[in-house]
């Protein structure tokens, strides 16, 4: 059986269209996507946005489970100047299934193998990132895989972390994260993201370009994945 996590629905919504015989599913208190593909049985689980709830959700999600290996994927936001919109990630300081074994199952994707950073808060500014690039040494930041790879640790499951990027140095959120993402109720608050447009009407412009960047990435991460486990 193949896990794969995602941290919010907006990231998963494509590669869960793809799935097979796709049903809901509750075990200790998560609530879980199961279907199939390529042959395979896969649960899908949104982890949340940050530390507190991805930590309480991966370890009730392998607690008294074996899997043969945890996907964890999802969006993630460049550090250089080198990862574009849309560019895929492999993280090799977080996977920890063979490195050789991951260059033949992703022969065929273009992806970056370099280091991916989990960060404890919301990184808005450009500055910030270059700043964080230069002390970390690594090319993305993410919020969630550092606890997803301490949990498959601790339950002997081989990771595999693959993102893609959505947003970089040179494109940034169109609006402030706190606008864009609330990380206490772990959902957009539509009245906030409204009065923040409206307030500055000059962004909304970004705002459309950002979802359909947005798209376009969650896009190629279904098209890899569906790749990924195709061969594994």
């Amino acid at each position: 059986m193949i896990a794969v996590t995602f941290a919010l629905p907006a990231e998963s919504s494509e590669f869960l269209r793809r799935l097979r015989d796709r049903t809901g599913a509750e075990r200790n208190g998560l609530r879980i996507v199961r279907g199939n593909m390529a042959d395979q049985m896969i649960e899908v689980l949104h982890t949340g946005v940050g530390e507190k709830v991805c930590r309480q959700r991966i370890g009730n999600f392998l607690e008294n489970q074996q899997f043969d290996i945890l996907i964890s994927t999802g969006f993630a936001g460049a550090l250089n100047n080198e990862l574009q919109v849309g560019d895929l990630l492999l993280a090799r300081n977080f996977s920890t299934i063979d490195l050789s074994e991951s260059n033949s199952l992703l022969l065929n994707l273009r992806v970056h193998r370099t280091d991916l950073l989990t960060a404890h808060g919301l990184i808005d500014s450009s500055d910030e990132r270059y700043k964080i690039a230069r002390a970390s040494g690594a090319a993305a930041v993410d919020m969630e895989t550092e606890f997803i790879a301490r949990a498959c640790a601790e339950h002997g499951v081989p990771l595999l972390s693959l993102r893609v990027i959505t947003d970089t140095r040179r494109k940034p959120f169109p609006a402030p994260m706190k606008v864009l993402f609330d990380i206490e109720q772990q959902r957009t608050r539509l009245l906030r993201l409204a009065t923040f447009f409206l307030a500055h009407p000059n962004r909304a412009p970004r705002m459309v370009q950002f979802a359909k960047s947005i798209a376009r990435a969650r896009k190629i991460l279904a098209s890899a994945l569906v790749a990924l486990i195709s061969k594994l």
